[in-house]
C-alpha cells in the first residue's frame, strides 16, 4: 500500500439558484466534471468525485499539493469560472460571483463568494474508510454536537472504552466565529470546559478533532468566522464535516450514530430559523419546504493509495427513517411559530443576516414612556 501522505480536500461552493434554493442543474455538474477530468489527467490530482447537497456543490479531491496548497484556490478559480457560461445560456442565477471571484486568489476572496474548505492529511493507517458529510440551511456550528458524542460519548462510541487508541481521548480544536480565535481541549480531563464552549454552538464551533495518543487528525470542518463583504454578512450555510474510521478510529457507525437523532441547528430560510437537520440520502438532498428543513447527507469513501473507491450514500437505510419522521414532526411543529422565537433565532444572530435593515428604518417608533418605567 501507498503510505505517502495523501490530502483529501473539500471544496464547497454555493453554484446555482435553480428553482429556488433547491438544486443545481445538471448543466452545472457536467461543465465542473470535465474540468476535474482535464485536471486529473494532468496528474494534478489523483481522483475526484463531485457530490450535490441542495445548491451547494461538493468538490471532493485527493492530490500530493500539501495542505492549505495555492494549488486548491488555482482549482476554485477554474471550477467557478467554467459555470458563468452555463449561467449565462440557462438564464441561472448564481450565488458565485465568478467575474468577483478572478479579482482575488486568497482564502478570504473563497469565503467571500460564500464557498468553503476543509482538508484532511491522510497517512499510516492500513484501512482507511473516511466518511464526509455535506449539510445544507444549516451553519459551522452544526457539527459540535455529533461531534462530541462521537468523540467524547461511550454510549455512542464504546470503542472509547476498549480501543487503545481511543481510550486515551482526544483533543478538540474550537473556533471562537465571533472573534476569530481558536482553543484547544483535551477530553476526557476536559469535558465540561470543552462543553461549556461549544454548547453555545451560534458562537463556538468544532473546526478538528486529533487522536491524543499520536496526534492523528480525526475529523475536520470548514469551519470559518463570517466575513463582510459590500455590506453582507458571508456565513458558511453550508458546512462540510470530514471522519476518519476503522483502525483506532471511531467506527462508520459510531459516526452515523451520532445523526440518529434530528437535533435542532441554525439556518433554514434566510439563515435565520431554527430547525431540525434531517439527514438524508443523496437523492433526497433538494430541501423546498421553506427552503428547508436543514439537509445532511453522508458520503463514504475507501481511501486507497489517493483513489476514491465509492462514494457510498450512508443515509439510504431505513434505519434512519424514524429520524426523518421525527425531523418532519419538528419543522412542522416550529413552522406554526411562523416568525416567532423560537423558530426565529436570537437577536444577536438575527444581526447577521439582512434583516437588521429593516429594523434600523423603524428604530424611530419606540419613543420613552413612563409604562415601560
Amino acid at each position: 500500500m501507498d503510505r505517502e501522505n495523501i490530502i483529501l480536500s473539500v471544496i464547497k461552493t454555493d453554484l446555482s439558484l435553480y428553482c429556488g434554493q433547491t438544486y443545481i442543474h445538471p448543466a452545472f455538474l457536467d461543465a465542473v466534471k470535465e474540468e476535474l477530468i482535464q485536471t486529473k489527467e494532468k496528474s494534478i490530482i489523483k481522483d475526484f468525485h463531485i457530490l450535490r447537497c441542495g445548491v451547494n456543490l461538493e468538490l471532493i479531491t485527493t492530490h500530493k499539493n500539501g495542505a492549505d496548497s495555492d494549488f486548491i484556490l488555482e482549482l476554485a478559480y477554474k471550477i467557478f469560472t467554467t459555470t458563468i457560461k452555463t449561467a449565462e445560456e440557462l438564464k441561472i442565477n448564481t450565488t458565485t460571483n465568478g467575474e468577483n471571484f478572478l479579482k482575488g486568489s486568497s482564502l478570504d476572496d473563497l469565503l467571500k463568494r460564500g464557498q468553503g474548505l476543509t482538508e484532511i492529511e491522510c497517512s499510516g493507517i492500513k484501512s482507511e474508510p473516511i466518511v464526509i458529510f455535506m449539510a445544507d440551511k444549516t451553519s459551522s456550528g452544526a457539527w459540535n454536537l455529533p461531534l462530541f458524542k462521537i468523540f467524547t460519548d461511550p454510549f455512542n462510541t464504546p470503542n472509547l472504552l476498549f480501543d487503545d487508541h481511543m481510550n486515551k481521548g482526544f483533543t478538540f480544536d474550537v473556533m471562537d466565529i465571533k472573534n476569530g480565535g481558536i482553543g484547544s481541549f483535551k477530553c476526557p480531563e476536559e469535558i465540561y470546559g470543552l462543553l461549556a464552549f461549544i454548547g453555545i454552538s451560534e458562537r463556538y464551533a468544532v473546526c478538528s478533532v486529533y487522536r491524543k495518543i499520536d496526534g492523528q487528525i480525526s475529523a475536520a470542518a470548514s469551519t470559518h468566522k463570517p466575513i463582510r463583504s459590500n455590506g453582507e454578512v458571508i456565513e458558511n450555510n453550508a458546512p462540510v464535516l470530514v471522519v476518519r474510521c476503522q483502525t483506532g478510529m471511531p467506527t462508520v457507525g459510531e459516526a452515523l450514530e451520532a445523526f440518529s437523532f434530528p437535533y435542532m441547528v441554525r439556518g433554514w430560510m434566510g439563515g435565520i430559523h431554527n430547525g431540525p437537520l434531517m439527514p438524508v440520502p443523496f437523492y433526497e438532498a433538494s430541501p423546498s419546504r421553506f427552503d428547508g428543513p436543514p439537509r445532511l447527507i453522508a458520503a463514504g469513501f475507501q481511501l486507497a493509495a489517493g483513489r476514491l473507491i465509492g462514494p457510498h450514500d450512508m443515509f439510504d437505510d431505513p434505519s434512519f427513517d424514524e429520524t426523518r419522521k421525527k425531523a418532519n414532526i419538528a419543522a412542522e411543529y416550529l413552522r406554526r411559530h411562523g416568525p416567532f422565537q423560537p423558530h426565529r433565532v436570537s437577536p444577536k444572530e438575527v444581526e447577521k443576516s439582512n434583516l437588521p435593515q429593516a429594523i434600523i428604518q423603524l428604530k424611530g417608533r419606540f419613543k420613552k414612556d413612563d409604562r415601560a418605567s
